[in-house]
């Protein structure tokens, strides 16, 4: 039996190591590795055009950085990363983050500063050949693309509507007191039926959970549903499926943040300009109150209009991220960034003072060995290297390094603030994952896993999690059910990560306060709200750098197409990035998209530090360069490892099972950038030791 971990020690402990990270580490990389020179002038002034560049104060740039880098990754990771049980997310976050993530940004950030806010593909071009940075330009071109998939498709879960399969030959039991359904006919599509509140699902003989709130059940139109007598179950078809309807709540507060970021962009640097306090007091003040609003939406007439369904859910952030691509920095996407920081930090902020007053205990096992070796519900595969892949952003992304040489450089206003933009940013960051992973690992496992396994698939864990000591004939599912009736949201099976994680931060915060359990159901929206929140300023800032990268390369071809402040060639990079994340949205899940994005932002990664170890050795500083090298050798093993893995595995496994197309393009995919990635070491290899060896000189700046 596992020895009880309480909270508060582990909130402690990583509070206390990331402040030595920053205070000495950080210190280090600043000043000793790279440099940095408070005195000397930025590209946000040298190439001043109130569009891209653009001087920002440290504090907004800050906010803009933190809430462009901090996405899906360190909230959805560390919840999924649970399978493995908590303790091989904590080492790789903790770790992680202050040797290779932090690192990575840092430098990043700084060499795209001193190379005139270059993109991490024009760097590479600089320091190791345009072959190099050919490669590394098409491997982020699909490495954003994926990645922006994998961010949008949280947040579709997290506000959108969906269907949940239901397992067929499966049986629903109606109350006795409510033994009549009604049935709509939607021609040529399905038949809903409107199953009552205290339905029971029977998974699997003699094994039942309780769903408290009614809902929406479709089935094919050429399956029927025959009315059932007295407690007894109906069973389901093939295709059946329970639909769950989008939050309202938390798509009213989210669509209420632009018009507010637009006005206090316009109050900043229009209006009032430089009143920066004046503007932040109105923007925080305003994001509050229009999240205390959100709770009037359901239930009001404006619930159908801000309840979405799935479809609707990405055309809307799909609609955003291209207006925010398009529109000048400083008129939304900044100021939103900003106020998303305020929202983001202070959320961050209670949950950490919320574990140390809460001090739940950590109910996950240390390392879980039913799902160690693999055959878990979200990565069949074992905890080295499927960990590292599972938790990204938390520890080290590759994505960072398309802010940290994208929008982030064009703003810097002083080399001195690179520190605290690059390498502090991350350490929150880091922070963010662990308390995501404590607010899981917190959770009783039995609403853990009821909540992150598929409905369809639930019967081939039984096993499993009786190992665990979820007891499927007792009533281990009444806290669940429940939270259900408080939060008046469907739970069961909302796989994804969005909605455990929404669960365990509104079970930290109400425990956090004692006799205001009323409050629940507000905060467990509020989380919605904030994951939501918290992923599409990472969406807006990468169709941006994407759109920057796509016309970098469209300008080979057509010159004025790379010109950034031409309209027409803005809109069509923009709507090709657009078109080609939502298609990845709209075509697949998380559990497919979930382990590409992983593999890809860490090859990502790898690229990034290979090309800043390769600035260190031309220009000079070989003796530091082990600060980034040591890194990159670590994820490139994980990496490709997983990469081989998948390869191997999952995706050869979909073509033997019929999806030949879309087995073979995944195999292809991974394939191209593996490839993309070989390409880069090669080259920067053969760079470093013709550096080391006096054959190439040695850069001067």
């Amino acid at each position: 039996m596992n020895q009880p971990i309480h909270a508060f020690w582990v909130m402690l402990g990583a509070l206390a190591i990331l402040a030595i990270a920053y205070r000495f580490y950080g210190k280090f990389l600043a000043y000793r590795v790279a440099g940095l020179d408070p005195s000397r002038v930025t590209p946000a002034h040298e190439l001043y055009d109130g569009q891209n560049y653009h001087p920002t104060n440290k504090w907004v740039l800050f906010g803009h950085h933190f809430a462009a880098i901090s996405g899906a990754g360190p909230l959805i990771g560390p919840v999924l990363a649970i399978q493995f049980g908590y303790l091989p997310g904590l080492i790789w976050l903790l770790i992680g983050v202050c040797l290779a993530g932090a690192v990575q940004d840092m430098m990043v950030l700084f060499v795209s500063t001193r190379r005139r806010g270059r993109s991490l593909a024009g760097i590479a071009a600089d320091e190791l050949g345009p072959t190099a940075g050919l490669a590394t330009a098409l491997a982020i071109l699909y490495i954003i693309v994926i990645a922006l998939a994998g961010l949008g498709i949280v947040v579709v879960k997290a506000l959108g509507g969906e269907e949940v399969k239901m397992k067929a030959g499966t049986k629903i039991v109606l109350p006795a007191e409510k033994n009549q359904i009604i049935k709509t006919t939607v021609p040529g599509q399905a038949r809903i039926y409107d199953i009552p509140p205290g339905s029971q699902y029977e998974y699997a003989p003699g094994e039942r959970m309780v769903f408290n709130e009614g809902y929406k059940l479709a089935v094919p139109v050429n399956a029927a549903l025959d009315q059932a007598k007295e407690g007894e179950g109906l069973v389901l078809p093939d295709n059946a499926r329970r639909l769950v309807p989008g939050s309202s709540w938390g798509t009213f507060t989210i669509a209420c943040t632009v018009p507010i970021a637009l006005f206090v962009g316009l109050y900043m640097y229009r209006i009032r300009k430089g009143k920066v306090i004046e503007a932040s007091l109105f923007g925080a003040l305003a994001v509050l109150g229009v999240t205390v609003a959100g709770a009037w939406i359901p239930g009001s007439s404006l619930e159908k209009v801000f309840s979405l369904s799935r479809d609707q859910t990405i055309a809307a952030i799909a609609a955003y991220g291209f207006i925010a691509s398009v529109l000048p920095v400083w008129m939304l996407l900044c100021p939103r960034d900003y106020l998303s920081s305020f929202l983001k930090i202070g959320t961050i902020g209670l949950l950490v003072i919320g574990v140390l007053a809460a001090n739940p205990t950590l109910e996950a096992p240390a390392v879980n060995s039913q799902f160690a070796g693999g055959g878990g519900p979200y990565f069949d595969g074992p905890i080295f290297p499927y960990v590292f892949i599972c938790i990204m952003c938390g520890a080290i992304s590759g994505f960072h390094a398309l802010v940290s040489s994208g929008t982030t450089p064009k703003m810097v206003n002083n080399e001195g603030d690179i520190r605290m933009i690059g390498y502090g940013s991350m350490l929150i960051e880091g922070l963010v994952g662990i308390v995501a992973l404590i607010a899981a690992a917190s959770l009783p496992n039995s609403m853990y896993y009821d909540i992150n396994i598929d409905l369809s698939r639930r019967p081939q864990f039984t096993n499993a999690l009786a190992a665990l000591g979820v007891d499927p004939h007792g009533d281990h599912g009444s806290e669940l059910v429940t939270m259900e009736k408080e939060v008046q949201e469907s739970l069961h099976g909302r796989t994804g990560g969005a909605v455990t994680l929404a669960v365990g931060m509104a079970r930290i915060f109400t425990n956090a306060v004692p006799g205001f359990d009323w409050l629940l159901k507000y905060w467990y929206h509020f989380a919605i709200m904030f994951e939501a929140l918290f992923i599409l300023t990472t969406i807006d800032t990468g169709t941006r750098i994407g759109r920057f990268l796509l016309q970098e390369l469209l300008g080979r071809i057509y010159k004025p197409l790379g010109d950034l402040d031409w309209l027409p060639a803005s809109i069509l990079a923009t709507g090709l990035i657009v078109v080609a994340w939502a298609g990845f949205i709209w075509s697949g899940s998380v559990e497919t998209i979930w382990p590409m994005f992983g593999m890809a932002n860490q090859l990502l990664a790898v690229i990034a530090l290979c090309v800043v170890t390769t600035y260190l050795i031309n220009h000079g500083k070989a003796k530091f360069a082990p600060v980034t090298l040591l890194p990159m050798l670590f994820v490139m093993t994980t990496t490709g490892t997983a990469g081989y893995s998948e390869i191997t595995g999952k995706f050869w496994g979909m073509v033997k099972s019929g999806a030949v197309v879309r087995g073979y393009l995944n195999i292809g995919l991974t394939i191209f950038v593996m490839t993309c990635v070989a390409i880069i070491l090669v080259t920067a290899i053969k760079r470093w030791l013709a550096v080391m060896s006096g054959r190439l000189e040695v850069k001067v700046e």
